[in-house]
């Protein structure tokens, strides 16, 4: 069954209300004010079935589903909150009255929307004579040339009171629903709120537009903006229970976890831990040319996208044909009426926003509609370079382009796929199938958990080479670089490092022994004079064997300055020459190696030694006996048991 969502436009008491009703039998016009004053205040909502011509000419079921919005300009604020999803209109025009201001602005905001299927229905027909009828349908016809209904068999003459023409419409709607492309049910889903209330047995329910994906029964959800986790209790579709609610359906939730005083107007559910809110996006808005002044920089608007409303303050960047860099705006910039601009929103909280997301634009004061536009990048990064060139990309639909300019411009630091999920609002598996046909054609490299653009990738190799050999530069006594230092001057993800690091060494452009990086063939460079002390030093320890001297003693006695037989100990100590025993002992390997030997003799005669035997052994005081013992124990040579050592 394809579900499509029709939405009414128009002036006030054109008959939009009478109209759904003789359509669907339903009063879409459910508050008792509404009734009481004969007009719609608030959204209002029915359907109704409609047999259609499938593929192959198979008969199916199309399902409609009506959102009735007020004509009122006082309720306009509530008309932008059930248009946001539509995908057919009925502009609803009296041929009493003709075209009326709200028509007008009803026709603007659904422009700016992208709707592109719709019927213009000349109601009231029964109320004027044939002559009138024929001039009014020439004044609209006029009305919409240039538009997404500039087709004079779009237009269709009807009577709620007498049924006249509504069989016509009928056939029109079936027609141009099989147009309508079904929204993706298999997309991550989002449904805007549009009413919160209370149902006795059941408790909070929530009812929008599924504008995405599938929300089933017993699934998690999270409320944006405030983050809250509720659980999907019981769906309802059209007034009937139903185990799932999918893309293009009215929706009806009841949820658990919340309560009504949690929930209002203009949040949203999503699946939990998919998406992030922002405080910010940049947009491409376009000024209606009705508006009767440019927009400036900084000015402070009305913001309506789905059933949010908020006051925004729209950041110029320079014209749109301009190249803004790092972010640049121009204070005096402005739009003109019947022009394009890219722009920044602020926003006093934060929201869920993604790209592709339509929104309208009113007047701060008085408050009118004058523009629209739509998301184009949800987390923006400030002071990008060459961001009119990003934007462009974003605005040009390219999908493919598009994902590779997101991953472009996080330079070596690349992105994760939670990430690009965040900030795309695309599905895993659909990145998933754009990434692999990019990574094919040597586009995009994934390092990790993170993906590159490929130059990005060559550049960071070049990058961690040079600082390789910056560190080689400034420290010839030093073997190398510890990968974690290397990582952090480097400034790159833990994945990213290590896939750049095995692609370096696989290349043969560095080497890693003992976690030390170095550059290919790099060895220490030492002077005539640091080598000679260097063996004096190896020499010291040797010759000792376990009654080492102090270390400050040794390098007190060599021809070089202090700071230098240090660097020369530490590379020592790296290669495992020495091995450091206690802050106060450095013993030479050989005499460990040795120490080792003669335990594992003395294992024969003994399972354990104390103290005592072990200095009889190895004819050591208790100055170097307790040290020595301690480092065995850390090298699981011996294990202490009370006072004893065993030996492993």
């Amino acid at each position: 069954m394809k579900s499509i969502i029709v939405g009414t436009a128009g002036h006030i008491d054109h008959g939009k209300t009478a109209l759904v009703k003789a359509l669907t039998g339903i009063d879409a016009d459910r508050l008792e004010e509404e009734k009481r004053r004969g007009i719609t205040i608030d959204l209002g909502f029915a359907h109704m079935d409609l047999p259609s011509a499938g593929d192959g000419g198979n008969s199916e079921t199309l399902r409609l589903g009506f959102v009735d919005v007020p004509g009122h300009e006082r309720f306009v604020r509530n008309m932008l909150a059930g248009v946001g999803g539509i995908d057919l209109v009925l502009l609803v025009i009296a041929a009493d009255e003709a075209i009326k201001p709200q028509t007008r602005e009803h026709f603007d905001i659904l422009q700016l929307l992208g709707v592109r299927r719709g019927i213009a229905v000349l109601t009231k027909s029964d109320a004027v004579d044939a002559e009138t009828l024929d001039v009014v349908r020439l004044e609209v016809e006029e009305f919409l040339r240039g538009t997404f209904l500039d087709n004079p068999k779009s237009i269709i003459a009807v009577s709620s009171m007498t049924g006249a023409g509504l069989d016509e419409l009928r056939r029109a709607m079936v027609a141009a629903a099989a147009e309508v492309q079904p929204r993706d049910s298999h997309a991550i889903a989002r449904l805007p709120i549009d009413r919160v209330f209370t149902m006795k047995g059941f408790g909070t329910v929530v009812t929008g537009t599924l504008v995405a994906g599938t929300i089933r029964r017993e699934d998690e959800l999270e409320v944006f903006p405030t983050g809250r986790r509720v659980r999907v209790r019981g769906v309802q579709v059209h007034g009937e229970t139903s185990e799932a609610a999918t893309a293009g359906q009215r929706t009806a939730l009841n949820l658990a976890g919340a309560s009504t005083e949690d929930l209002t107007r203009g949040m949203t559910l999503v699946p939990p831990a998919t998406f992030e809110k922002t405080r910010r996006a940049d947009v491409l808005l376009r000024l209606l040319a009705s508006a009767t002044r440019p927009l400036k920089n900084r000015s402070r608007v009305h913001l309506h996208t789905y059933t949010m409303e908020t006051v925004a303050e729209i950041v110029l960047f320079e014209g749109k044909e301009q190249h803004p860099a790092r972010g640049a705006t121009t204070e005096h910039a402005q739009v003109l009426p019947g022009s394009e601009a890219f722009a920044r929103i602020r926003l006093p909280e934060a929201a869920l926003l993604l790209p592709g997301d339509r929104f309208i634009l009113r007047q701060f004061s008085p408050v009118v509609t004058i523009g629209g536009g739509i998301v184009l990048d949800a987390a923006p990064v400030s002071r990008m370079p060459e961001l009119g060139d990003f934007l462009r990309i974003l605005s040009s639909g390219d999908a493919r382009a598009i994902l590779k300019a997101r991953i472009a411009r996080t330079q070596q630091k690349g992105i994760s796929m939670s990430r690009l999920v965040a900030e795309t609002g695309l599905t895993k598996t659909l990145l998933e199938k754009h990434l692999a046909s990019m990574s094919d054609a040597g586009e995009v490299v994934r390092a990790g958990e993170r993906y590159l653009h490929a130059a990005a990738l060559e550049v960071l190799k070049l990058h961690v080479v040079s600082v390789i050999a910056g560190f080689h530069k400034k420290n010839p006594l030093t073997g190398g670089i510890s990968k974690e230092e290397l990582r952090t001057l480097v400034d790159t993800s833990p994945g990213v490092f290590e896939a750049v690091a095995a692609l370096l060494v696989r290349d043969k452009k560095m080497e890693v022994a003992n976690d030390v990086v170095r550059l290919p063939g790099h060895g220490v460079v030492m002077k005539d004079e640091e080598s000679e002390s260097k063996k004096r030093i190896e020499d010291a320890f040797t010759s000792a064997g376990l009654k080492v001297p102090a270390l400050h003693e040794v390098i007190a006695g060599l021809k070089i300055d202090k700071m230098r037989g240090q660097k020369i100990v530490t590379l020592l100590l790296r290669d495992k020459v020495l091995v450091k025993v206690s802050e106060e002992l450095v013993f030479h390997r050989g005499a460990l190696e040795e120490l080792r030997r003669q335990l594992a003799a003395y294992k024969v005669k003994s399972a354990t030694i104390d103290v005592g035997k072990f200095k009889e052994l190895t004819g050591v005081s208790r100055k170097y006996a307790i040290p020595l013992l301690e480092y065995l124990d850390r090298e699981r040579i011996t294990r202490r048991v009370g006072d004893a050592r065993q030996i492993l």
